[in-house]
């Protein structure tokens, strides 16, 4: 299937499923200009920005612990230390992480998924996707994605009702944090896509090597 939909020689070797992914992608967009950006921009104008930093201090909290899980799992033992020391000095004196008071405090942010952590134990990136929704991703980083959404914190909330809300309002808090971003893309003459594509790539990449990815192998597929 990836070699049918490839487009032709001049395809990039890290997505042979473009056509589709264009397709997708401009779903994605569909759906974000009718739906999740109004949203977003609703939260902007009615939320005085001291509150809007207090509910991105308390999601990025919570995700500190599956950053710790995922720096145990990738044998970084001091990153893992910082990740819980974050957790538990924001959770207790940042009002449940509404403050962060650990990097106040010098205690560096170490982000981490289970996708990194496939990275690290050497399992390739494989194609590059753009999901239903989700939007970009790769094969290895989409088969992370079960663990990683069991891995979040929110799963810990026991009323359904609750737990959706939460949901809902972290995903409206973070696609207000790139309304700027996202003006900024739209604005600059340029394909969307490929940049997006690129810059994803890119990223994930420099983060499963901790910002010191070595040069790209004959296959960058791997």
């Amino acid at each position: 299937m990836i070699a049918g939909c490839a487009s032709g020689p001049q395809a990039n070797p890290r997505d042979p499923l473009e056509p589709m992914n264009r397709k997708v992608a401009s779903f994605n967009e569909l759906v974000d200009n009718a739906v999740v950006k109004p949203v977003a921009k609703g939260y902007v104008y009615v939320t005085p920005a001291l509150v809007r930093e207090g509910v991105g201090n308390f999601f990025s909290n919570l995700e500190e612990v599956w950053n710790t899980a995922n720096n145990v799992l990738q044998f970084k033992g001091r990153a893992a230390a910082e990740s819980w020391m974050r957790f538990s000095i924001n959770s207790v004196f940042g009002l449940g992480g509404i403050f962060d008071l650990a990097t106040d405090m010098g205690l560096e942010r170490h982000k981490e998924d289970f996708g990194q952590t496939l990275g690290v134990w050497g399992v390739p990136t494989g194609p590059y996707l753009v999901l239903p929704l989700l939007g970009p991703s790769t094969l290895r980083d989409t088969a992370a994605l079960p663990i990683d959404m069991q891995g979040s914190m929110l799963n810990a909330v026991p009323h359904s009702g609750d737990r959706d809300r939460l949901y809902g309002l972290g995903l409206v808090d973070k696609r207000a944090s790139l309304l700027r971003a996202s003006a900024l893309l739209d604005e600059a003459a340029l394909d969307k896509y490929t940049f997006t594509r690129d810059f994803y790539l890119d990223a994930r990449r420099s983060a499963v090597f901790d910002g010191n990815p070595p040069e790209l192998p004959v296959d960058p597929a791997k």
